[in-house]
């Protein structure tokens, strides 16, 4: 996949942040009455592995995942943390299983661009992500209690804003 840079991407972006929104709910439906975990399918496909990470009024914080099993360095990749703004219907990426939360990254708010620039590849993985898991039909059940060996993320800063 090509590089894109639009030209107004904080435009873009919010954009693509309300996109991920619809496309997110339209993946799973029954998100916001998940408590912890839920597991959806494809005919063919590896499962995609949702965890609750943080639920507040209007925001609610998940990682989402693939689990390929018996490839230990693909077992849960992609991993995205996201961040879903109930009020403001969108979604935002705060990192991935490769990358640091943005905040992280840049320390100095005056570099911008670059971190409008880390966002942008960040949020845009997302759509082509949710794209192809549409797609692929997932189906997400009821929500379901998994065991608890199901650790895709160590990081103890899951929460981090970006």
């Amino acid at each position: 996949m090509g590089h894109i840079n639009p030209i107004n991407k904080s435009w873009c972006l919010e954009q693509v942040c309300e996109a991920n929104y619809q496309k997110l709910l339209r993946l799973i439906p029954l998100l916001f009455s998940i408590d912890q975990d839920a597991i959806g399918t494809a005919l063919h496909k590896s499962s995609l592995f949702l965890q609750v990470l943080e639920r507040n009024r209007y925001t609610l914080t998940i990682e989402l995942n693939h689990r390929f099993a018996g490839n230990p360095t693909l077992e849960f990749a992609p991993a995205l943390i996201l961040r879903v703004y109930r009020d403001a219907k969108c979604v935002e990426v705060l990192r991935d299983h490769s990358r640091l939360a943005v905040k992280q990254v840049f320390k100095d708010p005056g570099q911008a661009t670059a971190i409008m620039d880390y966002k942008w590849r960040l949020n845009y993985f997302l759509t082509k992500w949710l794209d192809y898991c549409l797609r692929a039909n997932y189906q997400f059940q009821q929500p379901c209690e998994t065991d608890n060996s199901f650790e895709p993320y160590s990081n103890n800063d899951h929460a981090q804003n970006s």
